[in-house]
C-alpha cells in the first residue's frame, strides 16, 4: 500500500515520553533498538511474520505539522546532539539524523543497492560469501517498490546538480541520474528539514506504521542504555530504557524495560556500538566501536553570474562515481549538496565581511561534494567510537585522516572545480582556511599547496558506517555472516554499523535491503 504524500499516517500503538507516567515492563518476541532504516524494516518484516514486537527509540516523533522548515528548528530538533555531533577534534561535522525514522526524517533521498564491488570485497576480505546481487535483489526489490524508489528525469534536476552533469559531460567524466525514495515530490529543497509534504518515503510513513498495524509498539523519547545479559551471560534477557522528556531531551526518571527472546540493536552506527559498550557485553577482542568510517566529505563553491539557487530543487540527483576506483589509492565519489543559508553559514571557512560576502552570493553559488570511499585499503583502520565519562550518554569519535586520504581529497577538490569551470563558473572556492580561488586550470596548483590539518580545511559527513563490523572470523568482527553477536545467541545488528568497510555510495538503502535480508534468516532460524 502506498502512502498517500499529502497525508499523514499514524503509527498506531505510538507511546511518547509524555505519555509514560510511571514505570513500563513489556515482554515481547523481539526488543528492536532504533526506528531508522535498519530498525524499521526489521520491525515490519517480524511483525509481518507474527512476532510481537516492541521498538525503542531514543528520539522523539515528529510529523509533517512538526516541520518548520527552518534551519534554526531542524537542526536541534531532528539531528544527533542537536546537529553539533563531529568527531573529537572538531575536524569533521557529522549530520546524522535523530527521531521516529532515523535518517530517513532528514536525508536527501538518494537510493543505492549495494555496489556490487563492495559486496565483493566483503565476501573475498570477511568471508561473506552468502552477500551476493542475487541473494539482495528481492529485499531491494521489495525495498524499492515500498518506497517508490525511481530515477529522476533530466527536466527534474535543479540548477545546483545541473552544474555537476553539464560540466561532467563536457569533461568526459561519466555522470548518472539519481534514484530517489519520493511519491509526489514538490521538489521543495528541504529534505534535509523534513518533508513538508510526505513526498519522501521515510520509516514513520511507511515500514513503521506497516509494523503497527501488525501490533508492534513503538516508544519514543525511551534512550536505551543498557542490555542486560542472562545469568549464563549466554543470551540478552532485558533492554532498559531511560524515559526522556521531549521538551528538554532530559531523562524523566521513568524507565521502561522490554523482555524479550530476541534483540535487534538498529540504532545506527555510532549508536549501536555505544550502546554495546555502556551495556560491557562480551567483547574479547576489543573490536566493538572500531573500523568505524565516514564517507568524509569535502566541498567546493562554484560561484556563477546565473542564478542557482542550491537551496531550491530536489537536494540530490545527479552524482559521478567516474573515480571510484582507484587503483592503490582512495576512491571518491561526486554529488551535490543542498546550500541553505545556516547550512551554507557554517561551511563557509570565513569570518565578517568575507562571510557576509560570500553569503551574499549565495543565489549564485553551486556546491559539489566528494565522498571519500574509505576502508578498501589493507592499511586502513577508520575510526573509533568510545564512551565520554557521563554515564556513557555521549560518545567520543576519533577518526585521523591519513595522507592516503588528503590525496584523494586534492585530487576530489581539483575535479569538482574542474567541473563548475566547466561549467560556466566565474570561479571556485575550497573551503580551506584562507581559502583558494581557482579561476582557471593553472590556479589547480594551489589546491596542492593548501594545509589539510584538523580544521585548515572544511570536512562533513552525512554516512556513517562500521563499528560493529560483520565477518566470519570472530577474532576480526563483532557480528556474523547472518548479523548475529558473536558472543550472544539472541542478539542481533541491523544497521549500517555492520558493514566491515563503507559503501562508496549513500548507505540508507543497502541498510534496507541487507536488513530485510537479515531478517528474513532470524524468521528461518538460520
Amino acid at each position: 500500500m502506498s502512502a498517500n504524500p499529502q497525508r499523514d499516517r499514524p503509527i498506531h500503538g505510538l507511546l511518547r515520553g509524555s505519555d509514560l507516567l510511571g514505570d513500563v515492563t513489556r515482554n515481547a518476541d523481539v526488543c528492536v533498538i532504533g526506528s531508522g532504516p535498519g530498525g524499521a524494516v526489521a520491525a515490519s518484516r517480524l511483525a509481518d511474520a507474527g512476532a510481537r514486537v516492541v521498538v525503542l527509540e531514543e528520539g522523539s516523533y515528529r510529523a509533517r505539522k512538526d516541520f518548520k522548515m527552518r534551519e534554526d528548528v531542524a537542526y536541534p530538533e531532528l539531528y544527533q546532539e542537536h546537529g553539533n555531533r563531529a568527531t573529537d577534534d572538531l575536524s569533521i561535522a557529522i549530520l546524522q539524523g535523530r527521531g521516529v525514522g532515523g535518517g530517513t526524517l532528514v536525508n536527501w533521498t538518494t537510493s543505492f543497492r549495494t555496489p556490487e564491488s563492495t559486496l565483493a570485497v566483503w565476501r573475498e576480505r570477511f568471508g561473506l560469501s552468502e552477500l551476493t546481487p542475487e541473494a539482495l535483489a528481492p529485499h531491494f526489490d521489495e525495498v524499492e517498490k515500498r518506497l517508490s524508489i525511481h530515477q529522476v528525469t533530466l527536466d527534474e534536476v535543479n540548477e545546483n546538480n545541473r552544474v555537476l552533469w553539464d560540466g561532467a559531460k563536457k569533461l568526459g567524466i561519466a555522470a548518472e541520474l539519481l534514484r530517489r525514495n519520493t511519491n509526489g515530490c514538490i521538489h521543495s529543497g528541504y529534505c534535509g528539514m523534513g518533508c513538508p509534504v510526505n513526498a519522501k518515503q521515510a520509516m514513520f510513513l511507511t515500514y513503521l506504521p506497516d509494523a503497527a498495524e501488525k501490533g508492534t509498539v513503538v516508544y519514543a523519547d525511551c534512550r536505551v542504555m543498557r542490555l542486560v545479559p542472562d545469568a549464563k551471560g549466554e543470551s540478552i534477557a532485558a533492554a532498559e530504557a531511560e524515559v526522556l522528556d521531549p521538551a528538554t531531551d532530559r531523562p524523566t526518571g521513568r524507565r521502561v524495560v522490554v523482555r524479550a527472546r530476541r534483540f535487534v540493536v538498529a540504532a545506527g552506527a555510532i549508536n549501536s556500538p555505544a550502546l554495546l559498550l555502556r551495556s560491557k557485553l562480551p567483547d574479547p577482542h576489543g573490536l566493538v566501536g572500531r573500523r568505524t568510517w565516514l564517507h568524509p566529505v569535502v566541498g567546493m563553491r562554484g560561484v556563477f553570474e546565473k542564478r542557482i539557487d542550491p537551496f531550491y530543487g530536489a537536494p540530490q540527483s545527479v552524482a559521478s562515481h567516474h573515480f571510484i576506483d582507484r587503483p592503490g589509492r582512495v576512491g571518491f565519489f561526486m554529488e551535490a549538496a543542498p546550500l541553505h543559508p545556516m547550512l551554507a553559514s557554517l561551511a563557509h571557512p570565513s569570518f565578517g565581511r568575507e562571510l557576509r560576502e560570500g553569503l551574499a552570493e549565495l543565489p549564485r553559488t553551486s556546491a559539489l561534494i566528494a565522498l571519500l570511499r574509505d576502508g578498501f585499503l589493507p592499511d586502513e583502520e577508520g575510526g573509533t567510537v568510545t564512551l565520554k565519562g557521563d554515564g556513557g550518554r555521549r560518545v567520543a569519535i576519533r577518526y585521523r585522516l591519513r595522507e592516503g586520504h588528503h590525496e584523494a581529497m586534492r585530487e576530489a577538490m581539483k575535479t569538482l572545480a574542474r567541473i563548475q569551470l566547466a561549467a560556466g563558473a566565474r570561479e571556485a572556492v575550497t573551503l580551506h582556511v584562507p581559502v583558494v580561488r581557482i579561476r582557471s586550470e593553472k590556479d589547480l596548483a594551489k589546491i596542492d599547496d593548501a594545509p589539510l590539518g584538523p580544521n585548515r580545511v572544511a570536512v562533513f559527513t552525512a554516512h556513517q558506517m562500521g563499528g560493529c563490523g560483520m565477518g566470519t572470523d570472530a577474532k576480526s568482527s563483532v557480528v556474523d555472516a547472518g548479523l548475529r553477536h558473536h558472543h550472544l545467541a539472541n542478539l542481533f545488528v541491523l544497521d549500517g554499523s555492520v558493514f566491515p568497510t563503507s559503501l562508496g555510495a549513500n548507505p540508507q538503502e543497502s541498510i534496507m535491503g541487507i536488513s530485510s535480508w537479515a531478517a528474513e534468516r532470524m524468521l528461518r532460524g538460520a
